[in-house]
């Protein structure tokens, strides 16, 4: 066959098709970025409005990365059974019914399933796109390409606030969200689109996936309980950081279009950096960046209960920005790194369960702090994990990450 070596695999001209990547991978993940950055700074002002107090509207947020945990092993099942670019359709088609539900939500509850299916179509969309580029992507060049393909999440997270905040300036809220359903209609159209090429995948001649979800657990329960982890604690300081800022904005007194702006300004700062970041992973290892992006976020997040204003609010969270863009695709670059090729959905969705507790945990500790009358105390508790997350990860990657020192 055209492409492939002697031994059975794809030369590298076969192995990253850049049209398909584009626009099966690339261009869908970036519109569904943009909705979930219109959405997520809105969603305590949402539930604000029908009656939440501070510390409900924070568990509503948290519902969101709730359900990706929920979803994650699901997820990693249904790509491995239906195909990555089938999954990612039918996550397109759940996102724009769980916006819908959230821009027409008359009670607290249908807010939260609808934020809560948010959640799961994000787990499912995002496994089976981090699956894909896994697969087609040379080893030399993955730290590149998956931080670009965070790149693209972070570019949506400064896009989506910014029309948000135009949407909702003199108005109500749910215009926003009708703008994140369309959004993500349109990646759903981008996805049909691309299924044109889809005979571009004939070079990959992927094995079967034969193992269960919960036997490749049991097989690299030893990997999961110790990269695993720091995977889990650097996932509580992303999921603080997307909650933190529009709790404390409320908590300042800031208006909800206020809040989108500074959210988006931490997002501006967030994607300079994701290919300078992927290429020093690239060439001298993955802990160049994972430490110094958490410890960054740590220092942000402990800083941000001294703010007192909107100015202060903005250096905090121009921190957070930058500390974030610096370790853009470390998490899917390491699953790349250490995912067996005969079951690589199925480990990537435990994989990705860890990362997504982790993110639902940063929430719920921000949450219990203003449950107990101190969103400040919260907000330390999560900057710590920036500590242990830094921790964990110079003890645990290079032991499992050939390239985690830069060998």
């Amino acid at each position: 066959m055209a492409g492939v070596k002697a031994d059975g695999s794809p030369v590298a001209s076969q192995l990253f098709p850049m049209r398909t990547v584009v626009f099966g991978a690339l261009a869908p993940a970036l519109l569904f970025g943009i909705a979930l950055g219109i959405a997520l700074p809105i969603v305590p002002a949402s539930a604000s409005l029908l009656g939440a107090n501070l510390a409900v509207a924070g568990f509503v947020v948290a519902l969101l990365p709730i359900g990706k945990v929920l979803a994650d092993v699901p997820a990693g099942a249904i790509a491995s059974r239906i195909g990555d670019d089938n999954a990612m359709f039918l996550a397109a088609v759940l996102g724009v019914a769980a916006f819908a539900g959230a821009a027409l939500a008359p009670s607290l509850l249908v807010l939260e399933v609808s934020i809560l299916l948010v959640g799961v179509s994000s787990a499912v969309f995002h496994l089976a796109r981090h699956s894909y580029l896994t697969e087609v992507t040379p080893p030399t060049h993955r730290a590149r390409v998956l931080s670009t393909l965070g790149g693209t999440h972070r570019l949506g997270y400064l896009v989506g606030p910014f029309l948000g905040a135009v949407v909702i300036a003199n108005s109500s809220v749910q215009p926003a969200y009708w703008l994140a359903m369309g959004c993500t209609a349109l990646a759903l159209v981008v996805l049909l689109a691309a299924r044109s090429s889809r005979a571009a995948r004939r070079y990959v001649a992927r094995p079967a996936e034969r193992a269960t979800v919960w036997g490749v657990a049991r097989e690299h329960r030893r990997l999961f309980h110790t990269l695993g982890v720091a995977t889990l604690l650097v996932g509580s300081v992303r999921g603080a950081r997307q909650t933190v800022l529009p709790l404390w904005g409320e908590y300042l007194g800031l208006d909800p279009a206020t809040v989108s702006l500074v959210f988006g300004l931490s997002g501006a700062l967030d994607i300079m950096l994701f290919y300078p970041a992927g290429h020093i992973m690239d060439r001298f290892g993955r802990l160049w960046v994972a430490l110094p992006s958490m410890l960054a976020m740590g220092v942000a997040m402990a800083a941000l209960p001294f703010t007192t204003g909107l100015v202060s609010m903005s250096l905090a969270a121009g921190l957070l920005g930058l500390g974030n863009g610096f370790g853009s695709g470390i998490i899917m670059t390491l699953g790349a790194d250490v995912a067996p090729a005969d079951s690589r959905s199925a480990f990537l969705g435990v994989w990705r369960l860890f990362q997504d507790i982790g993110e639902g945990v940063g929430p719920l500790v921000l949450t219990v702090g203003a449950a107990l009358g101190s969103l400040a105390v919260g907000i330390w508790v999560a900057a710590a994990f920036g500590g242990l997350s830094s921790w964990a990860l110079a003890r645990w990657v290079p032991r499992y990450s050939r390239t985690g020192s830069g060998a």
